[in-house]
């Protein structure tokens, strides 16, 4: 993990959860597909460096589908038809920001304005949901979350769903803010995702604290 959050989550690599997590996915490659693919694994980590994270939106874990994972939490590759939830995503930006969704599902321009799409789960095997759940992505994970909660300027947490929930005791919110709501599946979006104005909300936190807002509008290409 050649980024600057390499420092910051290098101690992980030595502890037994990760010899053992690492093994169990090499395993699942042998014998199964797995998504998403090896070098997407730590996009998030890629694309949004720890010093530029302003934002972080948690999902649960990846797209099982095929070439729908790329690293990305709620995001698709642009030629994959978007997912259910991120069409209710979009259907919440056009109506909270006024900004019309494009024809594609690829979140990497929110990634690099510094908005970490992370999934709890980084890996699952394919057309098996929750494949790779309690193996050790979540240790991995709700370290992320700690180093990102110990960032001294304001960051603001995307948390949608019970499951993104319950990681709220990780986040100091003397410091930060946090932006939740019902996940925006088609199965609960109806109950408070819709008319929750997450964007909006979450520039409003960050303009209040003397940072940029997020460009929500997406390239159409």
């Amino acid at each position: 993990m050649t980024t600057d959050w390499n420092p910051l989550l290098r101690d992980q690599f030595s502890e037994p959860y990760w010899a053992a997590l690492q093994g169990f996915v090499q395993q699942e490659r042998r014998n199964s597909v797995v998504f998403p693919p090896e070098e997407d694994v730590f996009a998030a980590l890629h694309l949004t460096a720890y010093d530029d994270v302003k934002v972080l939106i948690l999902g649960q874990d990846p797209y099982h589908g095929e070439r729908q994972a790329h690293g990305l939490c709620f995001s698709v590759r642009s030629e994959v038809e978007i997912p259910p939830s991120l069409q209710n995503i979009y259907k919440e930006m056009q109506s909270d920001i006024g900004i019309l969704p494009p024809a594609h599902g690829n979140l990497e321009s929110w990634a690099r304005q510094g908005v970490l799409l992370l999934n709890a789960v980084l890996t699952v095997r394919a057309h098996n949901a929750g494949s790779h759940r309690n193996r050790g992505w979540e240790t991995f994970t709700d370290q992320i979350i700690r180093v990102v909660n110990a960032k001294e300027e304001r960051v603001v947490f995307l948390l949608w769903g019970a499951f993104a929930q319950k990681k709220k005791p990780l986040i100091d919110t003397e410091r930060h803010v946090i932006v939740e709501s019902p996940h925006p599946s088609p199965l609960s979006a109806h109950r408070g995702f819709f008319g929750s104005r997450p964007f909006s909300r979450t520039n409003s936190a960050l303009t209040d604290a003397g940072r940029d807002a997020v460009d929500w509008a997406i390239p159409h290409s």
